[in-house]
């Protein structure tokens, strides 16, 4: 079935993109997990936010060793989330309400459990099935040692041995086997994959580890630490970061997104340094990618300064528009964030919390989030923080879910705090997630979190979600924010100012003093409430309009 897509080829360049951690957004079948029928159920609250598109991490089979990036088949639906035709009407209903529907797609590893890998473990060494992953012989005498000392997102050793002796790559967990993307055989099966969910009317996918799926075939020692490896930054020619080999797939999948009739949009995952990305989106590759610099940006006005300029100005060298994000399933929600000392991203496998004041947190959220939304590009909204959720911290050890705790020796507790299931309704757990208001959700929500819920929220309008539908619907409605036109204005230490098209203003304070808005000017919205002579407060951003 081909659903059809609303229209506008270039709606991406623009989007604001709402993230579905599909197993935390919604409940519909009573079972503690969300599933597609909860997330069917919660369209038109998502449609009635302001957004243009949904993208929904990986909802394929999957024995959940990595909360669905192990994906045994990616054809099909994992049981607990539904089935294939639930997913085809959740399209079409998103395709009614005017909403595009962007897939995860996992290309760098499957499941061990996937057919393919279990057809190699079955198969001899130097099989056809094998050479669809990397397995090597490993060093020593009795090739008892790993073939390199290459070290796992999750902690330990990126190799694992097989019972006939051989060992195969795993840059994240075991249980995550690297494909080999040399092999024809599996750049094939993927071109594949893209076009059967194309050909049901997915409207893109977002790449999982883009910057990782090609490796340098002599596998080299890297002889760095543990978590020095993790991303490559500052090292050249790095031999499974950033490797030039995959432009040559991504140049294939563009050809296969541009032949459809609404073409089909990539968003990449690549952590690389900003001076690689234009390479991944240059007009015959990607479209656009996340901007993990923005995110991890301390809550400082020169910094974000440097940030912005340099997002938007190496981009614009390839054509491409910037994007902006504040929160993902992989890192501590910015409320919390931003309640700290240090306002950026902190080491992502810390292994205990770090104080924070909520409430300031809570209102540099929102100052962040008007700023965001502001920006020419496109905005990306990960769930419930249009609730102002925050980090949960204290789950119980028994709890958690995410591999880095039992890969740590329980000793970091890993990325389980910003997936907890979402508040909608109520006053206790769970909160209106479930469809059973007896059941526990697969991750424990805090009890306070009845002040947060979507119910809450909609009943106050100052609160984070009246806040965010205001922003969202300027956005769309205000022709000074459409285009990508962008230029700073002179202002105050600690302070950003910038004029987008048609004189829309905006005005960001992130020093300890207030500081008067522009002169001449209307004031269209505000993160936080003006003082009483009409100046902009600390941590506080303003949208206005030159009179």
């Amino acid at each position: 079935m081909n659903n059809p897509t609303p229209t506008n080829d270039s709606w991406w360049r623009r989007a604001a993109i709402y993230q579905v951690y599909i197993r935390s957004f919604a409940d519909g079948d009573g079972d503690g997990t969300g599933d597609i029928a909860g997330l069917r159920s919660r369209l038109h609250y998502l449609a009635h936010l302001g957004i243009d598109a949904i993208w929904i991490n990986p909802w394929y089979p999957s024995p959940l060793a990595d909360g669905g990036y192990d994906v045994s088949d990616y054809r099909n639906i994992h049981p607990a989330y539904g089935t294939l035709d639930e997913a085809e009407r959740l399209i079409t209903e998103a395709h009614d309400l005017g909403l595009r529907v962007i897939l995860d797609i996992v290309p760098n590893h499957t499941s061990d459990q996937h057919a393919w890998f279990q057809e190699a473990l079955a198969a001899p060494p130097g099989s056809p099935e094998r050479a669809r992953y990397i397995f090597r012989d490993g060093k020593g005498e009795d090739g008892s040692l790993p073939p390199n000392d290459w070290h796992a997102a999750f902690g330990g050793r990126t190799w694992t041995r097989t019972d006939d002796g051989q060992w195969y790559l795993h840059l994240f967990a075991p249980e995550q086997p690297d494909l080999n993307w040399d092999n024809g055989e599996v750049r094939a099966e993927f071109e594949s994959i893209l076009r059967f969910w194309f050909d049901l009317g997915v409207d893109g996918f977002r790449i999982d580890v883009a910057h990782g799926m090609v490796k340098d075939p002599a596998l080299p020692d890297l002889g760095l630490t543990e978590f020095s490896v993790l991303t490559g930054e500052g090292q050249q020619d790095h031999p499974h970061w950033d490797r030039d080999g995959v432009h040559d797939i991504f140049r294939s999948w563009r050809a296969i997104a541009d032949s459809y009739p609404t073409p089909r949009v990539f968003v990449a995952e690549a952590h690389v340094r900003p001076g690689r990305m234009p390479h991944y989106l240059r007009p015959d590759e990607l479209h656009t990618a996340f901007n993990f610099d923005f995110l991890k940006c301390p809550l400082d006005a020169g910094k974000l300064r440097e940030v912005i300029d340099r997002s938007i100005t190496t981009l614009a060298t390839v054509g491409a528009p910037a994007t902006w994000v504040l929160s993902n399933h992989d890192e501590t929600r910015h409320v919390t964030r931003y309640g700290r000392t240090d306002t950026g991203v902190q080491a992502l496998f810390r292994d205990k919390p770090i104080p924070t004041d909520l409430a300031l947190g809570t209102r540099r959220a929102r100052a962040a989030a008007l700023l965001m939304f502001a920006l020419p590009g496109s905005a990306y909204i990960y769930q419930g923080e249009e609730l102002g959720l925050y980090e949960v911290e204290d789950i119980p050890e028994s709890a958690l879910q995410d591999p880095t705790w039992e890969r740590s020796g329980h000793t970091v507790r890993g990325r389980d705090g910003c997936r907890v299931p979402l508040p909608w309704t109520g006053d206790t757990p769970p909160f209106g997630f479930s469809t059973s208001p007896t059941v526990t959700p697969w991750l424990p929500q805090p009890p306070d979190w009845k002040t947060y819920t979507a119910e809450a929220n909609q009943a106050d309008p100052t609160s984070m979600l009246q806040l965010y539908r205001s922003a969202l619907r300027l956005r769309r409605t205000t022709p000074g924010l459409a285009g990508e036109d962008f230029h700073w204005l002179d202002t105050p230490p600690g302070t950003l100012l910038f004029e987008r098209g048609d004189g829309i203003l905006c005005a960001v304070n992130l020093s300890d003093q207030p500081i008067p808005l522009p002169d001449t000017t209307t004031t269209l919205l505000t993160s936080g409430p003006l003082t009483k002579d009409g100046q902009l407060p600390p941590d506080t951003t303003a949208l206005l309009h030159r009179d």
